[in-house]
C-alpha cells in the first residue's frame, strides 16, 4: 500500500482556527458514502472467500483515505516515518477485521477509530522509549520536511518553508491543549470530521465534543495571539 502523491495544500493557520464555528454547526448525518458501500462489498467478498478481489477493492479505500490518515497520524506522532507505519498498520487491521464492520456509521469513522487507537498505543510505547534518549532537533526537522513533501508535493521551496513555519507554530500551540481538547481538535481540523462523527469515534457525548472543540479553539487563539 503506497502513499498517495496527489494532495491538496495544508490548511492555513487562520483557516484551521476560523473553521471551528462553521464545523461545529454541522449536525446532519450524511447519506451513505461510496466508501461505506465499498466496505460492505468487501465484507461480502471476504465472507465469500474471494480474497483477491476483496484486496483489489480495498486498494480503492486506501487511495481515498491515505492522505487524511497521514495528517491525523502525524499530528499525534510528530514523526513522518512512524505516522506512515501507523497508517499502514491501521489499513491492514481494518482489512483483517472488515467482517466486524457495520454500516451504522461511515467506514471512515470506523477506520479513524482504529487509526487513533493505534497512534495512542505507539505514542505510549515511544514515551517509554524516550525515557532513555531525546530525539535531535535535526531529526525533527527532517521529519517535518518529509511530511510536507507528502502532503503538499507541488509547493515550491519558499511556500514549503512558510507552511512549515505555520505548522510548527500551530503544532506547538496544540501541544498545550489537554488530551481531549487535542483529540477533538485534531479529528475535526485534520481529519475533517464533524462533531457527531467525532462523538462516534471517541465515545464522547456530542455536546461534550462541541464544548472541547470550542475551548480548544479559544485557547489556540490566545496562544497564537488572536482574540478570544
Amino acid at each position: 500500500m503506497s502513499d498517495s502523491r496527489t494532495a491538496r495544500n495544508e490548511p492555513s493557520l487562520e483557516a484551521a482556527i476560523a473553521s471551528d464555528g462553521a464545523r461545529s454547526r454541522q449536525t446532519d448525518v450524511p447519506a451513505i458514502s461510496d466508501d461505506t458501500r465499498l466496505a460492505v462489498e468487501i465484507r461480502g467478498l471476504v465472507a465469500a472467500g474471494d480474497m483477491a478481489l476483496a484486496r483489489d477493492r480495498f486498494a480503492g479505500i486506501v487511495s481515498a483515505h491515505q492522505r487524511r490518515a497521514v495528517r491525523i497520524a502525524y499530528q499525534y506522532l510528530r514523526d513522518a516515518a512512524e505516522a506512515d507505519e501507523a497508517v499502514q498498520d491501521a489499513f491492514v487491521k481494518a482489512f483483517l477485521h472488515i467482517s466486524s464492520y457495520r454500516e451504522a456509521w461511515p467506514f471512515e469513522v470506523w477506520f479513524t477509530r482504529i487509526l487513533i487507537n493505534g497512534c495512542l498505543d505507539r505514542h505510549k510505547a515511544r514515551a517509554r522509549r524516550e525515557r532513555w534518549f531525546v530525539p535531535s532537533e535535526e531529526a525533527s526537522g527532517l521529519d517535518q520536511a518529509r511530511y510536507a513533501a507528502v502532503i503538499a508535493p507541488d509547493q515550491n521551496p519558499e511556500a514549503r518553508l512558510l507552511a512549515r513555519e505555520r505548522r510548527t507554530r500551530l503544532a506547538k500551540a496544540i501541544g498545550h491543549l489537554d488530551g481531549r481538547q487535542r483529540l477533538v481538535f485534531t479529528l475535526c481540523h485534520y481529519g475533517d470530521r464533524t462533531p457527531r462523527e467525532v462523538s462516534a469515534i471517541t465515545g464522547l457525548n456530542e455536546s461534550t465534543v462541541r464544548v472541547h472543540l470550542f475551548r480548544a479553539a479559544r485557547k489556540l487563539r490566545g496562544l497564537l495571539g488572536g482574540t478570544s
